[in-house]
């Protein structure tokens, strides 16, 4: 059961609970997605499949200087020196969000080199990864016991907060400092039959009345019929939550 959401000194528009995934091959075709939504999405996620085009940045720019918000999803693994260093670079960029992977050694060098402006979330486990999976690597924590014990790592490192699925929501809002951010993936409207490849999923409601700050979604918009009237539902629906 979903635990009731704690006030928290944050404030969040609520259209800018909403993140959209912008999982698309090339620049035309993501500027093309962002003219049709218009104002429907305000913030961005921006991830692998754009960073390998060579127009990761100038799709970067060009949302910015239209007033949208951008997470720069990376997920950034490596030595903390160059952790460190390609922070630094991506704090200047103008990015809101930045992911990397929850090791504590990178949560730390990423949260020293963030600077004022640019806001670092540990991915703890990913949404497509099951029990079962865990189990294969030779982990013996169930996903939510991983879950939160990267978490608070983390954020003790100096991260700002999380991803998550919205199945751990709950208790990483119970866990964590109440100003740290909680961003879940693998969001499925309750009309929506497909998961796709993630395996561990929850409806834009249970989300936020679990703890979530933001959402992020993806094909459940790009893949439908009129993107713009998908994205404007999960508005209302974010607005029905927070009122």
């Amino acid at each position: 059961m979903a635990a009731v959401r704690p006030e928290t000194p944050r404030r969040i528009a609520n259209r800018e609970r909403l993140i959209f995934a912008l999982d698309v091959p090339d620049l035309a075709g993501a500027k093309k997605l962002v003219e049709r939504l218009g104002d429907s999405v305000v913030f961005y996620k921006i991830g692998l499949e754009l960073a390998t085009s060579r127009h990761y940045f100038e799709l970067l720019d060009w949302l910015l200087a239209r007033d949208k918000k951008v997470f720069a999803d990376l997920k950034l693994h490596d030595i903390p020196a160059t952790v460190t260093a390609a922070v630094r670079q991506l704090a200047r960029c103008g990015a809101a969000f930045l992911t990397v992977h929850g090791d504590r050694a990178v949560a730390e060098a990423a949260a020293q080199a963030k600077g004022e402006h640019l806001k670092i979330l540990a991915v703890t486990v990913l949404t497509s990864v099951a029990a079962a999976d865990l189990a294969e690597m030779g982990i013996a924590l169930t996903v939510e016991e991983l879950v939160l014990k990267r978490a608070r790592h983390s954020v003790a490192a100096g991260c700002d907060g999380v991803i998550a699925s919205g199945l751990e929501a709950a208790p990483l809002r119970a866990a964590l400092p109440a100003k740290a951010l909680i961003v879940t993936p693998g969001i499925r409207p309750a009309d929506g039959a497909r998961t796709d490849d993630q395996r561990r999923v929850v409806t834009p409601t249970l989300a936020f009345k679990s703890g979530a700050d933001h959402i992020v979604v993806g094909r459940p918009i790009r893949d439908a019929a009129d993107p713009y009237r998908a994205a404007s539902a999960i508005q209302e629906e974010i607005a029905g939550v927070f009122g």
